[in-house]
């Protein structure tokens, strides 16, 4: 009686520790971009679009590159910001593309929660649509980058939207509950029987509205065609792993690159230099910046 006690208080514990770290990882500490647009090189044009379902607005920048080209959507990391990546914006516009960042919910100012990609891909569909509104951008030709959570987000969106003619995925997961493993691991109770477990159930228990979308895996298929680009970090294995796992189910046209670092964000000024070239070159051949007849 006294051990099934106290494997079942130890069940307890295990759960209530899993809750709170899922309650941390869904309300990641926000780094917010105070950043003057008015002064910021590259013209940008603040831009608000709202998203369906009840997520509320989201304020976007807009960086104007050749009249008719297409546009690239940035889809910045877990506990990142769209004020993170303006470097890699930069790259891109210099380069004649449409460049677009926004914050993703409980990131930067947003409030909210994070489904860890699951409703996050609705704010990447309604950005595209926000811009292919336009008349200065071609509206039938995107790119887009992420990393974990963005690029998770934009893998799914790519997988149902035709618009999309170019992906860069770097530390693509297959599962939101993918990455609450590594949430789990970086708070460094991935170790403790049961816990990983305890976090994903917890994590499914508030997405249970997603309980049947099935793997991305499951529709790579409808990317034939699509260029796309899968970036290896190898300093972070679990990642490592699922994009490798993805970019071997994927279909053709694909790309692969090895990295010795991920998260583009904590990268050195060389580091980062040598990552933007690669993203750059790639978009280039892939998905030029000229295109037909504006509207």
């Amino acid at each position: 009686m006294a051990l099934l006690a106290l494997a079942f208080f130890a069940l307890l514990a295990t759960m209530a520790i899993a809750g709170f770290l899922v309650y941390r990882i869904v309300k990641p500490q926000r780094s917010s971009s105070e950043i003057s647009m008015a002064s910021f090189p590259g013209r940008p044009e603040v831009l608000e679009f709202e998203v369906p379902g009840g997520l509320g607005k989201r304020e976007g920048w807009f960086f104007p590159g050749l009249r008719g080209a297409p546009s690239i959507i940035l889809c910045h990391g877990y506990e990142s910001s769209r004020g993170e990546v303006l470097t890699l914006e930069s790259a891109l516009q210099d380069h004649q593309y449409n460049v677009f960042i926004f914050d993703f919910a409980a990131h930067g100012a947003n409030p909210g929660i994070s489904t860890l990609g699951y409703r996050e891909a609705d704010e990447v569909r309604a950005a595209v649509d926000l811009l292919a509104r336009r008349t200065d951008v071609d509206p039938a030709r995107f790119g887009l980058w992420g990393y974990n959570l963005g690029a998770y987000a934009a893998l799914r969106e790519a997988e149902s939207d035709k618009r999309i003619r170019a992906l860069v995925l770097d530390s693509v997961y297959d599962e939101p509950k993918q990455m609450v493993k590594v949430g789990v691991e970086r708070n460094g109770l991935g170790g403790f029987p049961f816990m990983v477990r305890s976090a994903e159930f917890s994590f499914e228990y508030l997405n249970y509205a997603h309980r049947n979308d099935p793997p991305l895996s499951r529709k790579l298929i409808s990317l034939a065609g699509v260029p796309t680009l899968y970036l290896q970090a190898l300093d972070d294995p679990e990642l490592s792993d699922a994009t490798r796992e993805m970019f071997l189910k994927a279909p053709e046209p694909r790309e692969q690159a090895i990295m010795p670092h991920g998260n583009f964000v904590s990268m050195n000024d060389e580091e980062k230099r040598t990552y933007e070239n690669r993203v750059v070159t790639f978009f280039l051949a892939r998905l030029p910046a000229v295109g037909p007849a504006v509207r």
